[in-house]
């Protein structure tokens, strides 16, 4: 699979993760139904910021494509919310802020910070560098 496919791969499943997590901590099932209502909206809005933000063209920059991908996902899935009458309580928007942010840019700077360090030699686990 290419380094796009995997991004977006990524990407989907954080989102997944996002409405599963949501959904154990307020003791909802966490079944298909249940699971594709929460996470839906935030999948179409994933889907939108790749195409609004060409995350294809560099899948894993986490400010040029993590940072927008991140926005558009946030905005576009809570207006989608909205739109079929899902909650988008001030608290809820605040902790899906601050959890896609982590997820979506999070995942892109470690990966940054790993390229980085293999392109110098470094083993990818290494703490410091020898210099």
């Amino acid at each position: 699979m290419s380094r796009i496919a995997w991004s977006f791969v990524a990407d989907a499943a954080l989102v997944v993760v996002f409405a599963v997590v949501g959904r154990a901590s307020h003791h909802e099932t966490v079944d298909l139904p249940g699971l594709a209502s929460t996470a839906w909206p935030f999948l179409a809005g994933l889907a939108i910021g790749w195409l609004v933000t060409l995350a294809w063209r560099a899948p894993t920059r986490p400010w040029r494509t993590g940072l927008g991908v991140w926005a558009v996902t946030l905005v576009a899935g809570m207006l989608l919310r909205a739109a079929v009458g899902q909650g988008t309580a001030l608290p809820f928007v605040i902790v899906a802020a601050a959890f896609l942010l982590v997820a979506l840019v999070g995942w892109r700077l470690i990966a940054t910070v790993v390229g980085r360090r293999r392109a110098r030699g470094a083993p990818a686990d290494s703490i410091h560098s020898p210099e």
